[in-house]
Formats: C-alpha cells, structure tokens, sequence
C-alpha cells in the first residue's frame, strides 16, 4: 500500500537529537530550541518565535494573549481542523464559523466581513493547502474593524502572497510541525509574534506563568509566578529533529512541489474528464505544496473513489469536516449557511505526497486515478 504519508528524516535530525541528549538537557529552551527558533525568526522578517509543543498550544497562547471574556468572540473558517475554533473556546469567547471561497477554499473575506458584530474580537485566517487566504484583505478588514488578526499558518510555511511571507500579516501566526507537515518534528508547533508589544507576555505564559525566560537571559536573578499560564515549551530533543529539518527546508519545498507539479500536470485532462476540480492557486500566491487535493461532483463519487485506490494500493484520504455540522459547533452556530465548507466535507481526497514518494510510486498513484471512471 502506497502510504498517504511518511516523514522523512535523511539530514542531521538523528545526529541532533543524539547530540541533545549528550548535552544532558533535554527540557525546553535549550541550544536547539535556541537555533530552531532563530530560523523561524529569520523566516518571518525577524519577528519573535517561539517553539511549542503544538500547533494547537501555540492557538491557545494566541487567545490568552487576546485576555479574551465571556461573549467575545472570533470569526473562523468552517472549514478547518478543531483547534482553530476550541483554542479561543478554551479561554472564554464563542467561535463563529465563516464560509469558504469556492476556488480556494480559503476562509472568505466578503462572509467574514458580514459576520462581524460589537462583540468580535479577533479574526483567525487559515492559509488552507499552504495558500495564502488574501491576508492582504483580512489585515485590511482587521485594521478598518479595530480587530486583532491571528494566522493559524499550519500548512504554509514558505508561502508568500504578492512576495510578502505567510504568518507575517496577523499579530500574531501559528505553526504545526506534525508528522504530516512539510517541516516535522513528529510533534510541535510555533507561536510567531509579529506585534513586540506581545512577546514579553507571550515567554511567561508559555513558560507556566513565570518570568523563567527573563532569568535564563540573566535579566532578574530569579523568577516567579508571574501570570496564568501553562507548559507548552517544547522539549529540546525535538528541538534537534526540527533544526534538522529546518536545514533541509529548501530542498524540501523543491521535491514536494515537483511532485505536486507532476500531478497537476499529468490529471489535468483524466481530471476534466471525470468532473474532478484540482487545486487552484491564485496569480499572486506561491503556494507550499504542501497537500494535493481532487475534489468531486459529490460524496458517492469521492467515497468510491477512495474505495477505488484502496484497491489499487494506495491511501487516499478526505479532510475536514465543516465545524459548523459538527456537533460542538451546531451548539454554537446560529444558522449561518456555510455551503461551500459542507461541500468540501463530503467531496473532497487528498493524494499521497512526501517526499520519498518516488517516481515510480507517484506513477502508481496517476495510473490509478486516471483509471477511475466514476462509481
């Protein structure tokens, strides 16, 4: 079976992590966390960066950082993993779910701007696949509404939109290195502070409430509670499997977008063909490659589709279902049509796409596809 995924660990991660556990600290904060985050501020125009345990911790810090309250509350797309919704539930505001755009699948800016009332707060974008969800129109819509702009930037590390990089837009961004991320450490995550007057704040509370941080750099000559926080610094040994990968990351984007090309390419017309909808990337988006998904005329289709791979060897899978048809989110949700995020839910499948997917696999796969004729 030609799996859906599979890390790929071929630099430094191994020798890294065995030189971290050499170095007898293991814990947060140490020499690899160091380094991996001063890659991550480099990519991001120096901002502030500050790895995590999660991608789903580094949320949860973006909505403490808010002091958000009871009856505030924050758009988010429909379409899209829980921890963009739960992160702000968690600390006291109610999520409202915004459509998809229909070519994109990016949370759309036009339904966002209708959704928001006196009680909003935030704005948490998704750059969906690793394209930019015209964040140039969210910081514009943030700015005109007096709202806080967050980028949940899981998928999009290295994409850009109109040359400006993906997590740079928002106060604040987040990231995932989840081992089914470009970038992975297996599990981990980033907070990107791109606002300073946030970072201070931002170090205690990542580091259980305390001013630990201010101490380590020799600033108090001890430290103490200092604010409601919680532990979500990242351990050093994954720290090390992250530099590894951080040192890799061009060569990296380069394989996983000729892959992505090569599928683009060679669907294009058994994709037309079929009804299939490939990915759309917009003229002024460089995207990350970081998934390829097909999209079908409906649920019956896209089921036999993946049952159709499976029997051919090989692990398609769909993605999201719309927060607002869940059940939490039908507690919460007041009616709203998200047409296209349900759409989504029931039509679309991932392929597979790593980067030691070889060409012979990946001719597997296209082979496969383009052999499907409907259910």
């Amino acid at each position: 079976m030609i799996p859906f995924n599979r890390p790929s660990f071929h630099g430094n991660e191994r020798s890294y992590m065995e030189q971290a556990i050499g170095n007898g600290s293991i814990s947060g904060n140490g020499e690899f966390t160091k380094m991996a985050e001063a890659t991550l501020s480099q990519l991001h125009g120096g901002a502030t960066a500050l790895l995590t345990t999660n991608c789903t911790h580094a949320l949860e810090m973006s909505a403490r950082l808010l002091d958000l309250q009871p009856g505030d509350e924050v758009i988010v797309p429909s379409y899209t993993f829980v921890s963009t919704a739960s992160a702000f539930m968690w600390n006291g505001a109610r999520p409202v779910f915004a459509d998809s755009r229909p070519d994109t699948l990016n949370i759309d800016p036009e339904d966002v701007a209708r959704l928001i009332t006196p009680r909003t707060r935030a704005i948490c974008i998704v750059h969906y696949a690793g394209v930019g969800a015209d964040p140039v129109a969210f910081e514009r819509l943030a700015a005109e509404h007096g709202l806080v702009l967050i980028e949940d930037n899981a998928h999009g590390l290295g994409g850009s939109v109109d040359g400006r990089t993906l997590g740079t837009f928002g106060a604040l961004s987040t990231l995932s290195f989840h081992e089914t991320k470009n970038i992975t450490c297996g599990e981990g995550g980033a907070l990107i502070i791109n606002d300073p007057a946030l970072v201070d704040r931002a170090e205690i509370l990542r580091e259980k409430g305390t001013n630990r941080a201010r101490f380590l750099r020799g600033q108090v000559d001890k430290y103490t509670w200092a604010d409601i926080g919680s532990s979500w610094v990242m351990s050093d040994m994954l720290a090390a499997i992250l530099v590894g990968q951080l040192e890799r990351f061009d060569d990296i984007q380069v394989e996983r977008m000729r892959l992505w090309q090569r599928y683009r390419v060679e669907l294009a017309e058994w994709a037309e063909r079929v009804g299939a909808t490939l990915p759309q990337v917009p003229d002024e988006a460089a995207h990350t490659a970081h998934m390829f998904h097909l999209r079908f005329a409906s649920l019956h289709v896209r089921d036999a589709f993946i049952a159709h791979m499976r029997e051919h060897s090989v692990m398609t899978v769909f993605h999201y279902q719309a927060l607002h048809e869940s059940p939490v989110g039908m507690s919460l949700h007041e009616g709203h049509a998200c047409p296209v995020a349900s759409e989504a839910s029931q039509t679309l499948v991932r392929l597979p796409l790593f980067i030691d997917l070889s060409d012979a696999d990946q001719a597997t796969v296209i082979a496969a596809a383009t052999s499907f004729t409907g259910p």
